[in-house]
């Protein structure tokens, strides 16, 4: 389970890394944001090493908010984001598609992604996006389509506060996937308003649980991502509070279920009969009147 570092927003990027450390994530995804430290490869390196916390994904600054962060330029931020991820040994770039504005990006995008894929073992996961919905009609802000069922990206990343802005069946998305499902962020949401909610998982309705389930017992191999909103949260207490709750749900619902003993050969059920406790036999009485009475355990010897 990694932690995005947009989770402990307003916090800085160091925080993201001493709070996955201290509850136990598995890593960290790093937003490349306006902080610098967001945007350094050393200091992301000597954090990681400091917290013995590994870098699993970068997340390109594709936001409207980041837009001016490393150039204006998009090829040349994914190229970036690219470097950053080799250089830290991270196995993801998650990366938006296009806005519609960006017209020479957005016509080459499909196939600019599959070319820069090949030149690298690094993982381009193509995030899905959302409508906005302006009075009486829905503005489309994303092109070719903010949709990855609409496309043949090799791989995507789920956003399940992203499901809920779009109104999509998160669920019918993941299997219609398969397995060019290779990252997610898990989250939670409503959906209304136009508000990207990014919610701690359970709080919305999304189904956050049932799609975890479905993973675990379907063997996937991708990462997941907490991506939550704390930013309301009174302080550091609250947001590691809340942090945790998120980490806990994720990893509840996604453990496998236990191997049952049927299948097991004779010889591994009878080892693990043998493993369990034995409690000693017990001895009982039953009186004149019919009532039982336990008389405790019987000595072995």
């Amino acid at each position: 389970m990694v932690l995005s570092t947009a989770s402990v927003y307003p916090e800085k990027t160091p925080a993201a890394f001493e709070i996955a450390a201290k509850l136990g994530y598995d890593g960290v995804e790093v937003l490349v944001s306006s902080d610098p430290a967001s945007q350094d490869i050393e200091l992301l390196r000597r954090l990681s090493d400091y917290h013995q916390m590994p870098v699993t994904a970068v997340h390109s600054p594709c936001l409207v908010l980041t837009q001016r962060v490393w150039g204006r330029e998009p090829w040349g931020k994914l190229l970036r984001s690219k470097e950053m991820a080799e250089a830290l040994g991270a196995k993801t770039v998650v990366v938006h598609p296009a806005f519609r504005w960006q017209r020479d990006y957005a016509k080459g995008f499909e196939s600019g992604v599959a070319r820069m894929q090949e030149e690298t073992d690094v993982v381009f996961a193509v995030e899905n996006m959302y409508p906005v919905r302006v009075r009486d009609r829905e503005v489309v802000p994303y092109a070719p389509s903010w949709n990855p069922l609409d496309r043949d990206y090799a791989d995507v990343t789920l956003d399940l506060s992203h499901t809920a802005m779009s109104g999509s069946d998160a669920m019918d998305m993941a299997k219609r996937l398969g397995d060019r499902l290779s990252h997610v962020h898990v989250a939670d949401g409503f959906g209304g308003q136009n508000l990207d909610e990014h919610l701690i998982p359970g709080r919305g309705t999304q189904p956050v649980a049932e799609l975890l389930e479905h993973l675990a017992g379907n063997g996937y191999e991708g990462q997941l991502v907490l991506e939550v909103s704390t930013r309301k949260a009174a302080d550091r207490q609250a947001r590691i509070r809340e942090l945790a709750e998120a980490l806990a749900f994720t990893r509840l619902h996604f453990a496998g279920p236990p191997e049952p003993e049927s299948r097991l050969g004779r010889r591994e059920r009878i080892a693990l009969l043998r493993r369990r406790p034995q409690n000693p036999p017990r001895r009982f009485s039953v009186d004149e009147g019919g009532a039982i009475a336990d008389e405790g355990a019987i000595d072995p010897d």
